[in-house]
């Protein structure tokens, strides 16, 4: 008989690839890399969250008292602080939960104490965590210490820490604050919806339409992104306000409110919302207008059930990233607001006005709660998208149309008045000596050394930052981006990065700022050395503005096939070596467009560097804001727009210089 028994091998050893010296190099960078995410990142933001759980609360029961008689004499009787206060009813509870500075005069435990009075006083704390203070020297340890009556009014009782969500309650409790939100949300859905529809509208008229001179529209529709968000504000205070130009338009309304809010956030929001779909409406396909027109489909009809599909996601995409955009501005409602709160000037007053730390990490908690939810429902969408062009595809190509040419021509027209009308009246408002009195025009207004702000190093020193965060963050995110998409294994290192790379898009300015106070203020921070330099500037601006830079970075690497690496390691040659020849020529045009938008960005910050600065270190944006709060108008309208003419120079440049590095780079391009 034959045997069908099938022999069965042994199963060998499970063999592991054995990491080459590259490989180390890699993911050795990817770590630092990923440490710097965390340092700069992760750390101050875990630092901003325990301090918003940070409360200080004076604890009655660990102070004891003893009061003598008019003759000075003291019978022994104890009495703790709690005691005193539950007898005269000083101090309700919340009186007692206060900031870290927080004082608590003695005095009201006695409700017949004099000044004048022989009678003494002796106190001391009954643990040793216990604090107060008499006038300014602070008295610790557990001795009892006597006073006579007048220096006794001097005593105040100091807080200790603790945990808790008591500020958090009292953030919620307390109206003035908690309106901020609803402020804050309704007026970012209103710019949101506005700027959608404008933008919308413009960019359809671009790509959809025959109509004349669409390079001097799109560069007009560009141009906000070039100055700080508090320059719409001063120029709607020219147009609008108590002297303003036109202000019998509002029909007796106040510009300073949610009127100028929802005006300037249209007009510094509009350049992102239009180049969103702008790119969305470039990616059409022609089949899919030919077939609506072959069944009889109305323009009209077709409009509904093509473009608008086809578009939804570029439209959805848009909209979370203008909402972002003006829930966590600070800038615009700062200068234009008035008495209309909203959350990131709360985070302001909190900090600056009031001092108080923990409150102003409460209200960033709360603002970030909405950036995170609008970030993460729009990379949801984004994932469900679909490529919407194939291989058979027919690009569209819009056909003249005479009547609908002159309609969109009008409406661009419109826009672009609105957009350069804003920058025209800031520069009118920059050299005219004295609104509304003396309409001369004289240059006093650039003498910025004779104005609060910083003068000229203001200026000198927004160029430093835009230059070195131009070139350190180009180099950081590109060779990150590089280390994450052309990496073998290290999944999970991957994934992690990518995280971190992702998180910064989805933290507001004005919370980062906050949070690097509180980690590199730290005294028992090894890098407390940076803070109030222009290092620590520079870091928070790159970290910033990572999560773009990283994702225009992932871009152009993805459309390099992976077969460099395998030549390069058949050849034996290193992968730094391919990096720094193959690499980073072919993506030249990504590594220009990531050090442009750096230097544009780090010029036209505000909330990530309003708390940050030193006086050796103010910038050209903070600049605006304090000589605005100085009643400086007319030169922070200046300085606004020297911001302007140098990221319009930058970008000239910018072009320029593309043009000839890239013809020299980027011949294999063409045939």
């Amino acid at each position: 008989m034959t045997d069908t028994t099938q022999s069965v091998m042994p199963a060998g050893p499970v063999i592991k690839g054995k990491l080459s010296r590259d490989d180390i190099i890699m993911r050795g960078s990817m770590i630092i890399i990923a440490l710097y995410l965390v340092v700069s990142l992760v750390f101050p933001l875990y630092a901003m969250l325990s301090k918003s759980f940070s409360t200080y609360r004076v604890e009655l029961s660990q102070y004891e008292f003893q009061v003598s008689d008019e003759a000075g004499q003291f019978d022994g009787s104890v009495l703790t602080g709690a005691d005193l206060n539950a007898r005269s009813a000083t101090f309700a509870d919340a009186d007692l939960s206060t900031g870290a500075d927080g004082r608590l005069p003695v005095t009201g435990f006695f409700p017949d104490f004099s000044f004048r009075s022989p009678v003494m006083y002796q106190i001391r704390n009954t643990s040793d965590s216990g604090r107060f203070l008499i006038g300014s020297n602070l008295q610790t340890g557990t001795e009892w210490v006597t006073l006579d009556s007048n220096t006794f009014r001097r005593v105040q009782l100091r807080p200790v820490q603790a945990r808790g969500l008591d500020n958090f309650v009292s953030y919620f409790s307390t109206p003035a604050l908690f309106n901020s939100i609803k402020n804050s949300l309704w007026i970012a859905v209103l710019s949101t919806v506005v700027t959608v529809s404008l933008a919308f509208w413009f960019a359809y008229a671009l790509n959809r339409s025959c109509m004349k001179y669409k390079g001097v529209f799109r560069l007009i529709a560009m141009a906000p992104i070039l100055v700080p968000s508090l320059l719409p504000g001063i120029a709607l205070v020219y147009l609008f306000g108590n002297q303003g130009m036109i202000k019998e338009l509002l029909f007796g309304a106040s510009i300073y409110g949610p009127i100028g809010i929802v005006i300037g956030s249209v007009f510094f929001t509009f350049p992102h919302a239009f180049i969103i779909i702008s790119t969305a409406l470039a990616i059409s396909d022609a089949r899919l207008y030919e077939a609506a027109a072959s069944l009889r489909s109305t323009p009209w009809r077709t409009f509904w059930t093509v473009t608008v599909p086809g578009a939804r996601y570029g439209l959805i995409s848009a909209a979370f990233v203008v909402f972002n955009l003006v829930i966590t501005d600070f800038g615009l409602p700062k200068v234009i607001g008035g008495q209309f709160n909203v959350l990131a000037v709360d985070i302001y007053k909190q900090v600056i006005g009031q001092q108080n730390f923990e409150m102003g990490a409460v209200v960033s908690v709360v603002l970030v709660i909405p950036a995170i939810l609008a970030f993460a429902i729009d990379r949801m969408v984004q994932s469900k998208q679909v490529a919407l062009l194939s291989a058979r595809s027919v690009p569209y190509e819009p056909q003249p149309n005479k009547k609908m040419d002159r309609i969109f021509f009008a409406y661009c027209t419109l826009i672009g008045i609105f957009i350069a009308g804003l920058l025209a009246v800031c520069q009118f408002a920059a050299l005219i000596k004295f609104w509304p009195y003396d309409l001369s025009l004289s240059l006093n207004n650039y003498q910025f050394d004779k104005m609060d702000g910083g003068g000229w190093g203001s200026y000198v020193n927004s160029i430093k930052l835009a230059l070195m965060t131009a070139v350190a963050g180009t180099a950081v995110v590109f060779f990150g981006a590089y280390l994450v998409e052309k990496s073998k294994g290290f999944r999970t290192g991957r994934a992690i990065f990518q995280m971190f790379a992702m998180l910064p898009m989805a933290i507001p300015g004005m919370v980062l700022g906050l949070a690097y106070i509180f980690f590199f203020n730290n005294p028992a921070n090894p890098l407390n050395a940076i803070y109030g330099t222009m290092a620590i500037l520079v870091v928070c601006t790159v970290t910033h503005f990572y999560t773009v830079s990283h994702l225009t970075a992932v871009t152009a690497l993805k459309q390099m096939d992976r077969e460099f690496e395998s030549v390069a390691a058949s050849l034996k040659q290193p992968t730094m070596k391919l990096f720094a020849r193959v690499t980073v020529p072919v993506c030249l045009p990504a590594v220009l467009d990531i050090s442009i938008y750096l230097f544009v960005n780090a010029m036209t910050t505000v909330s990530a560097v309003v708390f940050l600065y030193s006086p050796k270190t103010t910038l050209a944006s903070i600049a605006v804001l304090n000589m605005d709060d100085a009643g400086d108008i007319a030169p922070a309208a200046a300085m606004g727009m020297m911001i302007f003419y140098t990221n319009a120079l930058a970008r000239i440049i910018h072009l320029l210089a593309s043009r000839g590095i890239l013809r020299r780079t980027q011949a294999w391009r063409s045939r």
